[in-house]
């Protein structure tokens, strides 16, 4: 039985942005010797995600998949980009407070609860079978790490265990 805990890290720009992780994935599996079982890819980071989507091919002047953009899009009319304080309840001023003073963190970095929101929905994490020692993800799907804080620039991790034989 494999059990094992991997990670690498990716950095990110301050706009929402989705990454293809897929050959990374695949490299651990891989690197593993895993031939039968599942991987998770997981992410800490709570204005983050982990989805599985077709691969697009074309994209935007930025790199961007067209139908990641298109997610974006539409979760920007569901919650729309933070811009202002007061915009959402969160964060609110003990946050601020706090993340000032015990983070040294800018009060304009608050301004990601879109982002939050959106991770909320697409979740943080998938699991992919793995069959003869590659990701079971069909003709089209690909493994997207999405970072939807679009404040600053990051550097953000992703996790991924194997667990199988």
């Amino acid at each position: 039985m494999i059990v094992q805990n991997r990670s690498f890290t990716i950095q990110t720009p301050a706009r929402q942005e989705f990454f293809d992780i897929t050959d990374r994935v695949t490299e651990l599996i891989t690197e593993s010797g895993l031939a039968d079982g599942i991987a998770v890819a997981y992410s800490q980071h709570t204005s983050c995600c982990v989805i599985i989507q077709e691969e697009s091919e074309d994209v935007t002047y930025y790199g961007t998949q067209l139908l990641l953009q298109d997610t974006m899009n539409v979760f920007a009319k569901v919650a729309p980009p933070a811009r202002h304080e007061g915009q959402y309840l969160h964060p609110g001023p003990v946050h601020i407070r706090n993340a000032a003073e015990l983070r040294d963190e800018h009060p304009s970095w608050g301004l990601n609860t879109d982002g939050h929101i959106i991770s909320s929905v697409l979740g943080r994490s998938e699991t992919v079978p793995v069959d003869g020692g590659a990701p079971v993800l069909g003709e089209f799907g690909r493994i997207y790490f999405g970072d939807l804080d679009s404040v600053r620039e990051r550097s953000r991790t992703v996790f991924v265990t194997l667990l199988g034989r």
